[in-house]
């Protein structure tokens, strides 16, 4: 019943050398207190080993080196220590710090009223007494290993990412004791803590754990084939392997995955506070899976979203942990048409698109007669309106309390490009399915359509196109992002006449190193920083705030325009190869900051960030 938890906070590392010298590795900050780095001093060196993080300390004349492996599919983590170089063994002492939390719950939020323990042989189990709480199990491998038990509370520790976030920044943890054990040169011990059952854990031996892992990755790789060329390629592709899920807390959808043959997967929007949604992984999909060649596992996204499908609209996000998606969205529903045409581009699988396509025809007919939250046709002209009182719902869905950041009600750039996209797919695919009629009727609408787009939505006197027209206050000229997707799509809507002067406009004032900002410097409602408590916040979210995601949009649109300056496109990405060493180490954050310089800012690892910047790296490679 539940989702993510904050179960092993923390684990205290203290080494103690050989003649008694006791070094903490880690850092701590207490309220009142100053920061205690400890022996951060001896960290020389931190790298990734197929995407597993490793960290290396010199302490002395000891080399010691220490390894996360979290077990493919499991709530397990393996936590080595290999004594590399020493002329003499050493101890390490392990105090784990925990708070059985929701992921999302303050850090301030009151620990359980009893944790009990239980041993049993070298077994550890930790339970928060009197509630239905998963159990945190411990156990330990490693020479003369040994459990002392001393529990008590760290209080008042400061988290000071909360803090800069206008959340509350002071909480305690609770600690059952500490692990203690032996190292010499050559030799590691390892500390594993679980959500799962014993049989699971004790199955695999730590070293097994690690020979699996790395063979996993090795598999990742080898299944991307020959598109994966490079360092910067394969360490993108380890990164899109961790949005990859199984909602486990939809068992509907497994019991139905599960009879067709195949499992029911989705695509997690971005670590640590985000669920899976619709928008993300209709965008995401190409990067995350069709690019690495997990074929199945895309056709089972679909598949899941598919079923989910009400009154023409696929959901926008499900909740953590729940089984109901929400549907306020304008625009998730016609990037699945985009996310089934790549689909087909890879896989060429007619047999998805038969069974899909009563679905997909019955999308398109809800949206021309109307649908939830105003998504509809206006018959003058056949743009696609939308709009609810109260509702954000394109991706611009900033929302604090009852004020929407961004409301854009009304005829969006980009929903009608997109519109005008799905509308030609389906034409194309209803004719392959010999259904000529129909075919004609979507291509005459989609024809209507891109005439009145084209009238409507050029910004003469800017050179680029309106955010939105017929909007509450009118036409918005705001200059934003949105408008790359009249030319990056499949089916551009925009007149090619038109594309140089737009992408000209874009690239001077909204391109950054780091992707696109959603509002063009000068604005009056332009934000320079991402910065505060969530109200200042989510007035700077698609207000200046820069997102990586666009570059894809960008990119596609460069090379429709250019498409024989593949290292011209190539250069736009070059600064995201030092932000693969910055916030979330080998992923691509969410936004940054709209200044120099650029700031993350937001998730430290974003799906769709890193799905379409290697979708982008494997376009532009020549």
């Amino acid at each position: 019943p539940y989702g993510r938890m904050m179960m092993l906070n923390d684990l205290h590392e203290t080494v103690i050398l050989p003649d008694g010298q006791r070094l903490r590795l880690g850092g701590e900050e207490n309220a009142g207190g100053p920061a205690l780095l400890h022996g951060t001093r001896h960290l020389k060196d931190f790298l990734l080993d197929t995407g597993l993080p490793v960290w290396i300390y010199n302490i002395g004349d000891i080399v010691l080196e220490r390894r996360v492996i979290m077990p493919y599919r499991q709530n397990s983590v393996h936590i080595t220590y290999r004594m590399v170089e020493g002329n003499a063994p050493i101890r390490i002492e392990l105090r784990p710090a925990m708070n059985f939390r929701m992921h999302d719950a303050p850090v301030n939020t009151p620990l359980p009223g009893h944790f009990v323990i239980n041993v049993m042989d070298d077994r550890y189990e930790i339970a928060a007494r009197d509630t239905d709480l998963p159990h945190l199990r411990m156990h330990i491998y490693g020479q003369g290993s040994t459990f002392t038990y001393d529990r008590g509370i760290i209080r008042e520790l400061v988290f000071r990412v909360e803090e800069s976030r206008g959340h509350e920044s002071r909480g305690d943890l609770w600690s059952p004791g500490y692990f203690s054990v032996e190292l010499s040169a050559g030799h590691s011990a390892t500390l594993v803590a679980s959500t799962e059952r014993w049989e699971t854990i004790l199955t695999l031996r730590p070293t097994e754990v690690t020979r699996s892992e790395t063979e996993r990755r090795a598999l990742l790789l080898a299944t991307a084939g020959n598109r994966i060329k490079d360092e910067i390629g394969t360490e993108l592709l380890y990164a899109s392997d961790q949005f990859v899920i199984t909602p486990a807390w939809r068992r509907e959808d497994a019991a139905r995955a599960h009879a067709a043959g195949s499992e029911v997967r989705s695509i997690i929007a971005g670590y640590h506070w985000f669920t899976d949604w619709g928008r993300d992984t209709m965008i995401g999909l190409e990067g995350l899976v069709l690019i690495p060649g997990r074929y199945a596992e895309a056709a089972s996204i679909l598949h899941t979203f598919a079923g989910y499908i009400q009154d023409g609209l696929i959901p926008n996000m499900f909740p953590e942990a729940q089984k109901k998606g929400r549907y306020n969205t304008a625009d998730a529903t016609l990037w699945f048409f985009h996310a089934i045409d790549r689909y087909l581009e890879y896989t060429n699988d007619r047999t998805l698109l038969s069974a899909l396509l009563p679905r997909l025809i019955d999308i398109v007919e809800h949206h021309i007669k109307g649908t939830r939250f105003g998504i509809k046709i206006d018959p003058d002209d056949d743009l696609l309106t939308q709009g609810a009182e109260g509702y954000q719902l394109t991706w611009m869905d900033a929302k604090v309390g009852d004020w929407v950041v961004t409301p854009r009600r009304g005829k969006a750039v980009e929903i009608n490009a997109l519109w005008y996209n799905a509308l030609k797919l389906l034409e194309q695919w209803v004719l392959e399915a010999g259904n000529d009629e129909y075919a004609a009727a979507i291509a005459k609408r989609a024809d209507n359509m891109k005439l009145s787009f084209n009238r409507r939505f050029w910004y003469r006197k800017g050179g680029y196109l309106y955010d939105v027209v017929d909007g509450e206050n009118g036409d918005d000229s705001s200059c934003r992002p949105n408008q790359l997707l009249a030319m990056s799509l499949h089916y551009p809507v925009l007149d090619n006449k038109l594309w140089e002067q737009v992408l000209s406009t874009v690239q001077e004032r909204l391109l950054t190193p780091v992707g696109v900002r959603s509002l063009a410097p000068g604005d009056h409602d332009y934000k320079e920083k991402y910065y505060g408590n969530i109200r200042v916040r989510d007035a700077a979210y698609h207000q200046g705030t820069v997102w990586a995601w666009l570059i894809g949009p960008f990119i596609d649109a460069w090379l429709k325009m250019y498409p024989a300056d593949k290292k011209e496109a190539r250069r736009f990405l070059e600064g995201f190869v030092p932000h693969l060493r910055e916030a979330g180490i080998g992923s691509i954050s969410e936004i940054f900051d709209a200044e120099a310089p650029f700031t993350p800012r937001g998730c430290i690892a974003q799906a769709w960030s890193v799905a379409e910047v290697l979708r982008c790296w494997i376009k532009t490679a020549e």
